[in-house]
C-alpha cells in the first residue's frame, strides 16, 4: 500500500479579508438603515419630502453600491499568507 500524502490547503481568506468583508457588511447595513427612515407625524397625511427624501433616494443607495463594492474588493484581494 502505498502512503498518502495530506497537505493542508492554505485558508482562502486571510485576516484582513476578513476585516475588509466586514467593514463592507457594516457600510451596507448603514445604507439600508438610513433606507429604511422615519415616519410620518399624521399617518393619514403623505409627505412627499420624508418619503422622498435625498438621504432616502441618493444617499442609501450609493452608500450600499459602495459596501458591495467593498465586499468584491474584499473578496479578490489576495491574502498575504497565499503569497
Amino acid at each position: 500500500m502505498s502512503d498518502k500524502i495530506q497537505k493542508t490547503a492554505d485558508p482562502l481568506f486571510g485576516k484582513e479579508n476578513y476585516m475588509w468583508m466586514a467593514i463592507g457588511g457594516v457600510i451596507i447595513a448603514l445604507g439600508m438603515f438610513l433606507m429604511s427612515g422615519g415616519k410620518n407625524q399624521d399617518p393619514k397625511v403623505f409627505d412627499y419630502n420624508v418619503v422622498y427624501s435625498t438621504t432616502r433616494v441618493t444617499v442609501a443607495p450609493i452608500l450600499i453600491i459602495l459596501g458591495l463594492l467593498v465586499e468584491v474588493y474584499a473578496i479578490f484581494k489576495k491574502s498575504k499568507t497565499a503569497e
